[in-house]
């Protein structure tokens, strides 16, 4: 069993920076794909970023490219998004995902919900204009 626990939301102004951080636990965490999803008030979830096992490969949705970034430290079963230059747009509730039993050791990376086997119970990140 694989439980992701966010943390790092928060209330800041448009133009500022935060970083979430989502810890993990699980014997293969280091193996797998991650992803950032995120939720806004009356919206679909929608795919933010994601990272291969290695972080070799990233892939980022167009709303954020440029502005966020995806990164893991394996050695500490958590996977990180720094946002910088965030707009109102971007408030939501933030979610980890990690595929736990696809593609071990792959590089490939999946904006798809269903690539990923375990969720996170979300962070808020709200940005004020």
């Amino acid at each position: 069993q694989v439980q992701l626990v966010e943390s790092g939301g928060g209330l800041v102004q448009a133009g500022d920076s935060l970083r979430l951080a989502c810890a993990a636990s699980g014997r293969t965490f280091s193996s797998y794909a991650m992803g950032w999803f995120r939720q806004a008030p009356g919206k679909e979830r929608e795919f933010v970023a994601a990272t291969s096992w290695s972080g070799g490969n990233t892939y980022y949705a167009n709303s954020v490219k440029g502005r966020f970034t995806i990164s893991r430290d394996n050695a500490k079963n958590t996977v990180y998004l720094q946002m910088n230059s965030l707009k109102p747009e971007d408030t939501a509730v933030y979610y980890c995902a990690a595929d736990q039993t696809r593609r071990r050791f792959s590089d490939y990376v999946t904006a798809d919900e269903s690539g990923y086997d375990y969720w996170g119970q979300g962070t808020q990140v709200t940005v004020s204009s």
